[in-house]
């Protein structure tokens, strides 16, 4: 019977089973082949599946069948939407609210294809969110004129590293960890990098060598603690600005972290005009980019991805 195998596709459309939705439905369609219930129901299993030619097709046939039916349209924009045919989608939302002028999922839908209309298309396949940074000869004409980049054109393993990254810009990300190409990068993108002064001595340890007491050095007086020096209005705004960028970037991981990419871009934007000097905010924004450019990013991209949003 076709009600017992709509009961059935329902049933595993509710349990998350949109494969076994759809054949339930199939079968229900073969029984009854006259009702537009059956096609909308599996359209949406179709577009849960996001095999969104199938459920485009049988949402058009749900309102060849019920061309009165508010539903209809909202599956035929529904899937319209997923092909990426936004005009499609909007104008199909409209003529299903010129039905039913109430409907939420409708009205939903409609803002939901027209926000995706307003935004900028994202990067082609393939494409590096550095453009042409690492193109033609200006490359090594920038980084032997900086003295920071200047003497690492002498070392085989980085030139190495950017004639690759010059090949394909996406393998920047396999790099990203060398601090040369770090150093390279900001230069390339004209970003001033707070980096260590040359010949700067660190302690291996953060722990302090205990002496022997036979080395300790007789104790001093206390000396007076300096007064503490008033911060100036412009390095307070700087401080300010950079602590904003800070909580910006935070923001902008949590987005990333939640797949919404949109978002995300936003908040490392906003970081990055607060505080052009952290290369983090660009790096972190460019893997964003480098997700929604590609369906099926490279293992090393992947790899790499918890170190650029730290």
């Amino acid at each position: 019977m076709a009600e017992e195998a709509k009961a059935k596709g329902n049933a595993a459309f509710s349990s998350g089973d949109f494969s076994a939705a759809v054949r339930h439905f199939s079968d229900a369609i073969a029984l009854a082949p006259t009702n537009h219930v059956l096609y909308s129901n599996r359209s949406a299993a179709y577009a849960s599946l996001q095999q969104y030619s199938e459920a485009l097709a049988d949402a058009k046939k749900t309102v060849e069948l019920k061309p009165d039916w508010s539903k209809g349209y909202s599956r035929l924009g529904a899937a319209h939407q997923g092909l990426g045919h936004l005009d499609d989608a909007v104008s199909a939302y409209k003529k299903g609210l010129e039905i039913d002028p109430n409907n939420q999922a409708l009205k939903s839908g409609l803002a939901d294809a027209q926000a995706a209309a307003s935004r900028p298309p994202p990067p082609p396949m393939g494409s590096s969110p550095f453009g042409d940074t690492f193109q033609g000869p200006e490359m090594w004409t920038k980084l032997t004129a900086d003295p920071t980049t200047r003497a690492y054109l002498q070392q085989p393993d980085f030139l190495k590293m950017m004639q690759d990254i010059q090949r394909n810009p996406n393998n920047l990300n396999i790099y990203l960890k060398d601090p040369r190409v770090m150093q390279a990068l900001g230069v390339l993108l004209n970003v001033k990098l707070r980096t260590a002064p040359e010949g700067a001595d660190f302690p291996e340890s953060s722990s302090p060598e205990r002496k022997r007491p036979a080395e300790s050095e007789p104790a001093k007086e206390p000396e007076p603690e300096p007064e503490p020096m008033e911060i100036g209005g412009e390095e307070k705004e700087a401080k300010e600005r950079k602590a904003k960028a800070q909580k910006e970037k935070e923001a902008g991981n949590a987005a990333y972290k939640k797949k919404d990419f949109e978002t995300a871009i936003q908040h490392y934007t906003k970081a990055i005009e607060l505080d052009d000097e952290d290369i983090s905010f660009i790096t972190n924004r460019a893997a964003v980019y480098l997700e929604m450019g590609q369906v099926l990013l490279p293992i090393a991209i992947a790899t790499n991805v918890p170190a650029l949003v730290s």
